[in-house]
């Protein structure tokens, strides 16, 4: 009784731990759990102010690629790296992919003062390491805050995958990209553009009252590791 007990055990961790495994054609830092429906990418805590830049920005984004001075050709340098909650490293693209591998297919982005984002509804987390236990993860509503009232963000606000716009190039380089691979941008709060591939359920207008900060009381130190998971709901 006890060998099967075990055996049967043996199976379903075998199951569980082969359902979070990366696919061979997943890039490294990117995890899609099939069984939970999400997809995991290696990020760590922003900085909240750059080097170069004389002030603080408010919150507009919740990952983008880091900032890098001076980025030589090919190297990843965020154009939102001075206002985002977690920097990665991977292509936005490739996080779309693995999206829509678990079933769902993008949107449409926002853009403008009146634009509304369009797609499926995800859940947006960020999983903070707990000295090798499970990690305690954070919603949104946890991790934004209004620095005056300390209020955290409405948790009225929703997450969408839109997909992101194409980037149509330039006239001596007219190759076309996936915006968000060109930006940086992989979830955005507000439309003030469409190179990313998930945007929240906010609008321009909205921009103006919400200038949100991060939580330091629950995020780990700028820098430190930590886990952005975005959780796919329902099916396609």
């Amino acid at each position: 009784m006890i060998r099967v007990t075990l055996s049967l055990f043996a199976v379903a961790l075998a199951a569980m731990t082969a359902s979070a495994q990366a696919d061979p054609k997943t890039p490294a830092g990117i995890v899609v759990d099939k069984a939970k429906k999400t997809v995991t990418i290696d990020a760590k805590v922003a900085p909240r102010k750059l080097e170069h830049l004389a002030e603080i920005y408010p919150i507009e984004v919740i990952a983008c690629w880091g900032y890098v001075k001076d980025p030589k050709p090919g190297q990843k340098s965020g154009k939102k790296s001075h206002e985002t909650v977690v920097t990665i490293d991977v292509m936005p693209s490739d996080v779309a992919k693995a999206v829509e591998s678990l079933g769902p297919k993008p949107g449409k982005p926002a853009i403008g003062a009146d634009a509304k984002s369009e797609g499926p509804e995800v859940n947006v987390y960020i999983d903070v390491p707990q000295g090798g236990g499970e990690p305690k993860r954070l919603t949104m509503n946890k991790v934004l805050i209004d620095p005056k009232t300390k209020l955290g963000m409405p948790k009225s606000v929703k997450f969408v995958f839109t997909g992101s716009a194409i980037f149509k190039g330039t006239p001596d380089k007219p190759e076309e990209k996936y915006g968000a691979d060109v930006s940086g941008t992989l979830i955005m709060l507000f439309p003030v553009d469409a190179d990313t591939a998930f945007q929240s359920s906010l609008t321009m207008k909205e921009e103006k009252f919400l200038k949100m900060d991060v939580n330091k009381d629950v995020l780990p130190k700028e820098g430190e590791p930590v886990k952005l998971v975005i959780e796919v709901l329902g099916g396609k």
